[in-house]
């Protein structure tokens, strides 16, 4: 595992495999290396073509965190890894880290091209929003040090996970290690602060985004993700594809996913 210095001085920790153009995978809540093989998987299927950078998030991992938090800072994060992949790069973001990656894109880093799965984004009535008082109950949680509560806080209220199932989790061993990331359960809250409120996605905030960009979504997911990758297309500017990939869900299959990614990196 390697290691880049973000601007404040943050380690954000990596891993690179294959030879070729960059590719910078950002992952979504909760997820790094201890607790999810889909990174490594995903970089092996696109190794063969391309140089592919799987990094732990900043409070993850090997990564380090300093605070305050703020979206900015994550942006740095990914800027650190561009610059380190050579100055440019290609950008995958998955669920919430889809939206990290448009947001990095809008802000100018120097993205060539954008892909996006699933930004779980409420734009109707397809689904019941987040409630209001997410992220400030997250917080407080967090401020309190109780960071199983946390997680528990966001399976049950913005992953939407039965509370049975999630309390039935919290007996697992893999639980231990979702725990230790507990405190970026209000980094995520913060990105997707106000885009699952069932309301029409912002119309100002990918307006200068100008990298191609390609929207993803599983056919066999539910409808609200579906309606979120068209509500998406509505408002950027540069999109070049909203595709169905049929039979997936939120949990995509690696080796379906990254021949599609291929195609658009390539084309």
């Amino acid at each position: 595992m390697h290691t880049v210095t973000s601007s404040d001085g943050t380690t954000i920790a990596f891993e690179k495999v294959g030879q070729g153009p960059p590719v910078i995978l950002v992952d979504g809540a909760f997820v790094y290396r201890a607790i999810d093989p889909w990174a490594p998987e995903f970089a092996s299927e696109l190794a063969d073509k391309y140089t592919v950078y799987t990094y732990e998030r900043r409070g993850r991992g090997n990564s380090g965190d300093t605070a305050p938090y703020a979206i900015a800072r994550e942006i740095e994060d990914i800027a650190a890894l561009i610059k380190e992949a050579g100055g440019t790069a290609n950008v995958i973001g998955i669920s919430s880290g889809a939206v990290l990656a448009l947001d990095a894109a809008a802000s100018g880093l120097p993205i060539t091209k954008l892909a996006v799965y699933e930004p779980p984004f409420i734009v109707d009535d397809t689904h019941p929003p987040r409630p209001d008082d997410y992220l400030d109950e997250a917080k407080k949680i967090i401020a309190d040090g109780r960071k199983g509560d946390a997680i528990a806080h966001a399976l049950t209220k913005t992953v939407f996970l039965p509370t049975e199932m999630v309390e039935e989790m919290r007996a697992q061993p893999f639980f231990a290690a979702m725990e230790a990331v507990g405190d970026t359960v209000a980094y995520d809250g913060e990105i997707m602060d106000g885009l699952m409120s069932g309301k029409p996605l912002p119309t100002d905030r990918w307006n200068t985004l100008t990298v191609p960009t390609l929207i993803l979504f599983g056919g066999a997911s539910e409808q609200w993700m579906h309606n979120a990758a068209h509500a998406l297309n509505d408002v950027l500017p540069s999109t070049t594809e909203v595709r169905n990939i049929e039979g997936q869900t939120h949990e995509i299959a690696a080796n379906v996913l990254a021949p599609i990614v291929d195609k658009h990196f390539t084309d």
